[in-house]
């Protein structure tokens, strides 16, 4: 009973936020120190599109700073916590730079966003109430915990898309539930588990009811107040190790989406869309690659 008093008062509370409801992230703090951060365009599957990250960023370092702020938690709103990086439209709009500034760009891009979290100095609680496709699991897995509602589930494509392993997960996926279940999802078979299953796994921390979620991972969240161990990223406590396999992974990431595989994998996703135009820009990124890859 108290627990479902607790749900009605956490839901009274992020309904009566005063954030305008077209803002791309929403943000709350109760009176207990927990800020509650919703990502806030469903129409979008709460996709990271610059404007998103811009605003996720912006509100993870309002987080930082504010001294009534000792815990978040992050989640999405409608049927997906997130759809991931718009990575296509990055290279789409992106493809007449210079190959060499292009690559570098890729390579801060990808750094700079998990190194977001990996810095960010408070704990955070991820609620993942839906599909997480991407970068959404694995900068999950670089928080303090994960909560998966019952409906969540946690995809990453990688090698079907022809691209390595991002966001440290080469190394932490194996830590949280071993090399085969890592290796399951990040190579071919490309495994995609129910909340249910990543908890299992040891993946998530726990698995709740939809209706319950955000009670049990706020209730998670106030159980670090007044730490003073500081993060405790999942799969790894060691922050500093973790940015050295973020730098390496970044600069891997980087190579294999100027490869010719990934860029082909691209065409044929526009094509399949019926996005004719963003197709032909990877088709003549493939065609001219022997040229302008002399210049990476």
């Amino acid at each position: 009973q108290s627990r479902t008093m607790f749900r009605r008062q956490l839901l009274r509370r992020l309904s009566s936020s005063t954030a305008a409801t077209n803002e791309l992230v929403l943000s709350s703090v109760s009176a207990d120190g927990v800020r509650t951060l919703t990502m806030n365009n469903p129409a979008k599957l709460n996709g990271w599109t610059r404007p998103m990250l811009e605003t996720l960023f912006a509100r993870l370092d309002e987080a930082s700073a504010d001294e009534n702020t000792e815990v978040v938690v992050l989640t999405g709103a409608g049927k997906y916590y997130s759809a991931g990086v718009d990575l296509a439209g990055t290279l789409s709009t992106s493809m007449g730079w210079n190959p060499k500034a292009l690559q570098r760009m890729l390579f801060e891009n990808n750094r700079d966003l998990f190194g977001k979290f990996l810095d960010f100095p408070k704990p955070i609680v991820a609620a993942v109430q839906g599909p997480a496709i991407g970068a959404s699991v694995t900068t999950a897995t670089l928080c303090d915990a994960v909560v998966a509602s019952e409906n969540a589930s946690f995809n990453t494509p990688f090698a079907r898309l022809g691209v390595t392993p991002e966001g440290c997960s080469s190394e932490t996926f194996a830590a949280l539930m071993g090399p085969e279940n890592a290796q399951r999802m990040l190579g071919p078979e490309n495994w995609v588990p129910s909340g249910k299953e990543a908890a299992d796994a040891g993946l998530v921390t726990a698995c709740a009811a939809p209706d319950d979620l955000l009670a049990e991972a706020t209730h998670l969240a106030l159980s670090y107040k007044g730490s003073t161990s500081g993060r405790t990223h999942m799969g790894n406590p060691d922050t500093a190790h973790l940015k050295a396999v973020n730098d390496r992974e970044s600069k891997q990431l980087a190579d294999a989406f100027l490869s010719a595989k990934f860029l082909k994998a691209q065409a044929n996703f526009f094509r399949a869309k019926g996005k004719t135009g963003p197709a032909l820009v990877f088709d003549g990124a493939v065609l001219t690659r022997p040229l302008w890859s002399l210049f990476l």
